[in-house]
């Protein structure tokens, strides 16, 4: 077992907390078009937590997803991001 598995180990657990306190929680590739989604949590480091942040994406911002194809495109905070689609799978948001 290398660090990786206890990566993921603590990614799930961090998941299942956010699904047990705040219910309907999906990583932010799969709200469809039109959906509106708050962040929750970032599964990641301290780098993609600072790109995320200079993009307007952070723990409590709300989105609109645009387009959920190719690269995943959002609006929050009327400014349109895209991201790619790895990166967005650690995003996990809640619909609303």
């Amino acid at each position: 077992m290398g660090d990786e598995c206890v990566s993921n180990q603590m990614a799930e657990e961090k998941r299942s907390f956010l699904n047990d306190n705040y219910g309907d929680t999906m990583p932010l590739s799969q709200l469809k078009p039109g959906e509106l989604g708050r962040i929750m949590a970032v599964e990641g480091g301290h780098g993609i937590r600072q790109k995320l942040l200079l993009r307007g994406l952070f723990e409590g911002s709300v989105v609109r997803m645009i387009s959920c194809y190719g690269p995943v495109t959002v609006e929050v905070d009327r400014n349109t991001v895209s991201i790619g689609r790895g990166m967005a799978q650690k995003v996990i948001v809640r619909r609303m």
